[in-house]
C-alpha cells in the first residue's frame, strides 16, 4: 500500500461535499478549497508516529483546518484508537481513516479539527493533589519503573507502623495510633496491604516474617520512619 492509494478516494470524498481538490500543492499532500472558506489541508501518512504528527502541527501555520489520513488497519490506529484521538483533539488536528481497498473508498472521519476544551476532572485533581501534600519529602526518582512499587504517601504511614513494631514488638493497635499520632493506625495494621502485620491476639499486632523481610529495603528510600518511630 502507498500514500498515494489514498489520494482518489479521498479526492471523491471531498468533491461530493462541493471542495475543489489538488495534490501536491507547497509541499501539502492534499489542499482542498471550498468558496471562501479556510483550506483544508490533509497529510496522507501510512502510519501514526511522532515526525507525522510534528508536520501536522506545522501545517496548522497555513490553516486551522489540518487532518492526517491513515489507513483504517494502521498499527496506531488499531491499538491506540482512542488515545490517538485524544492527542489530536488536543492538538487542533483532523484524523482521518481510510481503506481504498473498498469499491466506494471507504473513508471514516474520526475527528474534525477544533479547540481543545479538556473535560475536568475535579476529583483526579484532589486526589493528585493530596497524595502530593500527604507524602512526606521526595522518596521517589522520577521515572522510576513502578514493578518494585512506589513509596506513596500510605505506604510511608504504614512504614512508619512497620518501624515501630520492629522496635516494640507486640503492640496493641491503640498504643500504636497513640505512640505515632497516627489516627489511622487500626484501619493500616488492620488492612495490612502489603503483608507487613499480624494479628497477635485481639487488638495486639506484630511484624510478619514478611515485613521483616522487606522492611530493610524500603527504609533507605523513606524520610525519617525510623526516626519518628524511635520517638514512640
Amino acid at each position: 500500500m502507498k500514500e498515494t492509494d489514498f489520494y482518489p478516494p479521498l479526492k471523491r470524498f471531498l468533491e461530493a461535499q462541493g471542495y475543489v481538490v489538488k495534490g501536491e500543492v507547497e509541499d501539502c499532500d492534499v489542499v482542498a478549497v471550498r468558496g471562501g472558506e479556510d483550506p483544508v489541508v490533509v497529510e496522507l501518512k501510512l502510519n501514526l508516529n511522532l515526525p507525522v504528527i510534528l508536520q501536522a502541527v506545522d501545517r496548522l501555520a497555513l490553516t486551522p483546518k489540518v487532518y492526517v489520513c491513515v489507513p483504517a488497519g494502521c498499527p496506531a490506529l488499531i491499538t491506540q484508537r482512542k488515545r490517538a484521538v485524544k492527542l489530536f483533539r488536543m492538538l487542533g488536528l483532523g484524523l482521518i481513516a481510510a481503506d481504498p481497498r473498498l469499491k466506494a473508498g471507504g473513508v471514516d472521519v474520526l475527528l474534525d479539527p477544533g479547540e481543545y476544551r479538556p473535560r475536568k476532572q475535579k476529583q483526579r485533581g484532589e486526589r493528585l493533589l493530596g497524595e502530593f501534600m500527604r507524602r512526606v519529602g521526595d522518596p521517589n526518582l522520577g521515572g522510576a519503573g513502578r514493578r518494585r512499587g512506589l513509596m506513596t504517601a500510605y505506604r510511608q504511614r504504614a512504614l512508619r507502623i512497620a518501624c515501630f513494631l520492629e522496635e516494640k514488638g507486640t503492640v496493641k493497635a491503640s498504643e500504636v495510633a497513640r505512640a505515632l499520632e497516627e489516627p489511622k493506625a487500626r484501619d493500616i495494621l488492620y488492612s495490612d496491604v502489603y503483608g507487613w502485620f499480624e494479628r497477635a491476639g485481639k487488638g495486639f499486632y506484630a511484624l510478619s516474617l514478611r515485613g521483616k523481610e522487606e522492611i530493610p529495603s524500603w527504609t533507605p528510600h523513606a524520610e525519617g520512619p525510623r526516626r519518628d518511630a524511635a520517638k514512640g
